[in-house]
């Protein structure tokens, strides 16, 4: 592996959500500025939406680590659940305990106590839920109710959903209509543009260990911003390549070419015509630039 021949002690473009890699971005610092504003005012629903790879699921955690004491987080990283199953998710998770003689109604009720109990403590719970967009309908629903649940003063639980675009597109169905209508504050994240993508690989690569953070060169963040297309994930993933033909080759810094070999080996990168025709302008210049150089000698 390329570790020592960089200089890292850790992988720099690893894909596993890592908070200690999160980079304050303005995109991501907005959302969680957001996020953390609109829980404390005790709105009732609350979503985050972003194109897959965007950083959904590392500001969720983000969110569960710099949340206030006063707070009770409940995490729900499975959304494939039954409105029966997403009450006994969330009954675990505020300590409750399962048992196969609970019935339905009764679970409710012990939810319900339970939420009393905890905001008599002064605690403000939370149920963050990652890929929102593959909720059930019945599940959907059967959170909208449980948002009913209140005292005179405040909501009883509060629901952030992190979901892909697809969620929008659900919600506004007219039969979610009530739900939709319920959501207060909402958040798009957006993809980085060029300045981002070169802040978001040096910060990672500083996080590594890499006492060089110009070890990309510009050429090379230039065709990753255009490669990824701004997403994260994407930008992790042909970064990590490059990196890797790059220690192939014995180079020290990353060139466009390195980035270029590793976005056409990632599928989920779509190079369009303009951007073909881009690495020929590219390539022209180069050769011009050459042709001019030899001319000189």
């Amino acid at each position: 592996m390329y570790l020592t021949h960089f200089g890292f002690h850790d992988l720099p473009f690893g894909l596993t959500p890592n908070t200690g890699f999160y980079v304050e971005l303005s995109g991501h610092q907005q959302a969680m500025d957001v996020l953390l504003t609109a829980i404390d005012l005790g709105e009732g629903f609350l979503k985050v939406t972003g194109e897959v790879g965007t950083g959904k699921t590392l500001l969720c955690r983000k969110l569960l680590q710099e949340a206030p004491t006063h707070w009770q987080l409940a995490y729900l990283p499975d959304p494939n659940l039954d409105p029966l199953q997403l009450r006994w998710a969330l009954a675990l998770e505020l300590g409750l305990h399962h048992s196969a003689n609970i019935d339905q109604q009764q679970l409710q009720h012990l939810l319900q106590r339970q939420l009393l109990l905890l905001a008599a403590q002064g605690k403000r719970v939370v149920v963050l839920i990652d890929e929102a967009q593959a909720l059930p309908d019945d599940t959907l629903e059967a959170l909208r109710l449980m948002t009913n649940l209140e005292t005179e003063q405040r909501k009883l639980l509060q629901v952030v959903l992190f979901g892909q675009p697809e969620l929008d597109v659900r919600l506004a169905k007219n039969k979610f209509r009530q739900l939709r209508q319920r959501i207060s504050f909402s958040y798009q994240l957006p993809r980085l543009q060029q300045h981002e993508v070169q802040c978001y690989v040096e910060e990672r690569l500083q996080r590594a260990g890499a006492s060089n953070l110009a070890l990309f060169s510009q050429a090379a963040l230039w065709w990753l911003t255009l490669a990824s297309r701004g997403i994260p994930r994407l930008v992790n993933i042909i970064a990590h390549k490059a990196l890797l033909l790059s220690y192939g080759k014995g180079a020290s810094q990353v060139q466009w070419a390195s980035v270029w070999a590793a976005a056409r080996d990632t599928d989920d990168v779509q190079l369009g015509r303009w951007q073909q025709l881009a690495l020929v302008v590219v390539l022209s210049v180069m050769g011009v630039g050459l042709f001019w150089w030899s001319g000189r000698l």
